[in-house]
Parts: C-alpha cells; sequence; structure tokens
C-alpha cells in the first residue's frame, strides 16, 4: 500500500488527512500548532512525526507506506524557510532512526490555494486575522497580492478592522472623535471602560486586536456609523487586492474563492463585499472552495509523488 498524507498547520492545531494515491480519504487526525518561526523546528518535527505515526496506527502500516507527505503552514512562504523545516526533519527522523520520508513543505496559502480549484488556475483571497492573496494562471504561475503583514499591510483583515475599532474608541475617550456603539460594545465584551484601561490591555497585557474585529460587524448592523465607515474602507481595500490580481492573471474570467472567516462566513463584512465585487469589477466569479487546504496538500503531495 503506497498512502499520501497531507497536512494544514497553523497556529493553534494542525490537520492531517491521509489518502491513497488516487487522493481517496481513509482517515484524518489532528495535533498542536505547527508554526514553526515560533515553536521551533525541533517542536513542529515532532508533531509532524506524531501526525504520522498516528496514521500509521490506524492504518496498521509502516513507514515504507508513506510515499509523500505535504505540509502546508503558516511562516513557510519563503523556500529557504521551508528547507529548513524539511531538512530538520529528516535530522530529527534520523535521530529516532527512522528512514528519510518524501516530505515537503509549503505555505498554508498555497494549499489552500490547490485545494480551493483542485489544482486548476483560480485565486484565493484570504481574511482571517490576516490578510493575502493568490492566485494561479493558466501556465501554473503562481502570483501573490498583499501578505505584507500587520505592521504595514493586512488590509481589510481581522487586525485591520480591530485595530480601526480600537482607534475609534481611544478617540472618542478622548473627546477627539464622534461617540460610537463600539465603546459600549468593547466595554460589555471586554470589561474596557476607560482610555487607561485600553492602553493596559493594549501594551502590557498583549490584547488580541483581531478580537475586536466582530464588534465593528456587530455595531454596523446596528447602524453606527463610525463601524460602517471602517467597513466601506476596509472592503475597498480588499477591492484593490482582486483588481490588481486580476492584472497578474490576465484571464478574461478570474475565479475567487474566499478563505479565513470574516469573508467566508455570511454576514454583513462579506456582503458588502461581494456586492461591491459584483458592481465595480466586470468578469469575476467568486465560488465557494472545491475542497479544504490539507486536500490541497494531498494534490500537491500527487504531484510530487509523480516527480
Amino acid at each position: 500500500m503506497s498512502l499520501l498524507i497531507g497536512i494544514d498547520g497553523g497556529g493553534t492545531k494542525t490537520h492531517a488527512v491521509v489518502t491513497n494515491l488516487q487522493g481517496e480519504k481513509l482517515f484524518d487526525c489532528f495535533a498542536g500548532p505547527s508554526n514553526f518561526l515560533i515553536l521551533g523546528t525541533e517542536k513542529v518535527s515532532g508533531t509532524i512525526l506524531e501526525l504520522i505515526d498516528t496514521c500509521r496506527t490506524y492504518l496498521h502500516v509502516d513507514y515504507e507506506a508513506i510515499s509523500t507527505v505535504v505540509l502546508g503552514t503558516t511562516g513557510a512562504g519563503r523556500r529557504p524557510d521551508a528547507e529548513l523545516l524539511e531538512n530538520d526533519f529528516q535530522s530529527f527522523l534520523k535521530q529516532k532512526n527512522i528512514s528519510p520520508i518524501n516530505f515537503r513543505v509549503e505555505s498554508d496559502a498555497r494549499i489552500a490555494l490547490e485545494g480551493a480549484f483542485s489544482g486548476n488556475p483560480g485565486s484565493i483571497l484570504i481574511a482571517g486575522t490576516g490578510s493575502i492573496m493568490f492566485g494561479k494562471d493558466q501556465k501554473g504561475n503562481i502570483h501573490r497580492v498583499g501578505g505584507f503583514g500587520r505592521f504595514i499591510g493586512d488590509e481589510g483583515s481581522g487586525y485591520a478592522l480591530g485595530k480601526k475599532a480600537l482607534t475609534a474608541i481611544a478617540k472618542s475617550f478622548d473627546g477627539r472623535g464622534e461617540k460610537t456603539m463600539l465603546t459600549g460594545l468593547l466595554g460589555e465584551k471586554f470589561g474596557i471602560s476607560s482610555s487607561e484601561k485600553l492602553i493596559t490591555e493594549v501594551y502590557k497585557n498583549n490584547f488580541d486586536i483581531a478580537s475586536a474585529a466582530p464588534l465593528v460587524l456587530q455595531a454596523a448592523g446596528m447602524g453606527d456609523t463610525t463601524a460602517s465607515t471602517i467597513i466601506e474602507s476596509e472592503t475597498d481595500e480588499l477591492l484593490l487586492h482582486i483588481k490588481a490580481m486580476k492584472e497578474k492573471i490576465a484571464e478574461e474570467i478570474l475565479s475567487i474563492a474566499f478563505i479565513g472567516g470574516i469573508l467566508s462566513s455570511k454576514n454583513n463584512y462579506s456582503d458588502l463585499f461581494t456586492k461591491k465585487i459584483e458592481e465595480q469589477i466586470s468578469g469575476c466569479k467568486v465560488k465557494p472552495p472545491d475542497y479544504p487546504p490539507e486536500f490541497g496538500a494531498i494534490l500537491m503531495a500527487q504531484t510530487f509523488f509523480k516527480k
């Protein structure tokens, strides 16, 4: 028996699926986080081996049955970083007296792109805590827009919404800005009801900025002007991502799948954004992803196995 393992790694959990060479699912399992830039390659190597062993145990096979493993994870967007984990994983196996396994590391966005369009051309717009857009053209070339991180990018993301919400609340506390329902909602959910408390939570207690994003959607739904303005602004930023990607791919129809909770779930933010695409950008088709990211990793594993 020859098996493929596709792994979707993230900052909180890692999901592995094992299939035969035809991509038929046989088993799946979960383990801890796999952001190796934060946790280190040794710890993440242990997590990967744990997942492989769980799959082996369930299917009653040895290591030689594992033909290819592809991990798509946070922090692997640059090939030198991905190769660092690839090499360190093989060293980890050697320490355990385990023969090398055909192992490939890709970015979490790349496996999401492959899964969303079954390996065919298309583009994904990711808007969760951060934001980035990836596209694949007819020649198989990969294009990227955004993804510059929270300091100089991440427009349209949960972080961007949360940051603007907290800025508006800070101004409201001071009297420098208009009153907003966001202030009361922040107090109700997080117990932050003064400028002093806001400063302490953000700068001393590492408040999760993106966690304030749902308050923006809630306040906008209640007719709050400040929240509605934030949503208008950030959806416009995401439109710029699509316009830039359309120029790069240069196809008559640009197929787009949304990834990440803020866009993939139905809410006033995603509804407004979808409406703006329809009204302002011709030749775009928004569709649900064909498969989840871990199956995108399987599709890539099939390709690497054939090589």
